[in-house]
């Protein structure tokens, strides 16, 4: 029972830490960007059959994700393992812009894939795909 208990504890510990730790945080955001992005880029190369409802599933996804992560920037995290550039501090406004940026162009992808034009759709992709290089060229190291 004394066993148990310990790792319960430690468990409930663990899982402070990792809540606590605003990197690990964005950095699990980030990751779950990657299936969502592959997906769409898959339909929209051709590598796998556009399928309508599913790219508007991930559209949606993707817009829901592009809220998360710019919470577990707070001042103070730009030290230790991290690919955060300290230009996302010391110049707030031109990252704001970015994130602005990106909450739009997503916004924007999941509106034009909810009308099915995948014409429409790889420019709108494009652009989006756009906004997340922009933001790593000024504000991730690589």
């Amino acid at each position: 029972m004394k066993k148990l208990l310990m790792l319960a504890v430690a468990a409930t510990l663990a899982g402070q830490a990792f809540a606590a730790d605003p990197i690990a945080q964005r950095k699990d955001v980030f990751k779950q960007y990657k299936p969502v992005v592959g997906g769409m880029g898959k339909m929209v190369k051709g590598e796998t059959p556009y399928n309508k409802d599913e790219f508007a599933k991930l559209a949606g996804e993707l817009e829901a994700l592009s809220q998360k992560p710019w919470q577990y920037f707070p001042a103070g995290s730009g030290t230790g393992k991290t690919d955060a550039k300290p230009e996302i501090w010391s110049k707030p406004a031109d990252w704001q812009k970015a994130v602005d940026n990106h909450k739009a162009a997503t916004a924007k992808l999941k509106q034009v894939a909810a009308g099915g034009d995948l014409a429409a759709i790889k420019v709108q992709f494009g652009a989006t795909q756009k906004t997340c290089k922009a933001c790593h060229d000024a504000f991730r190291k690589d």
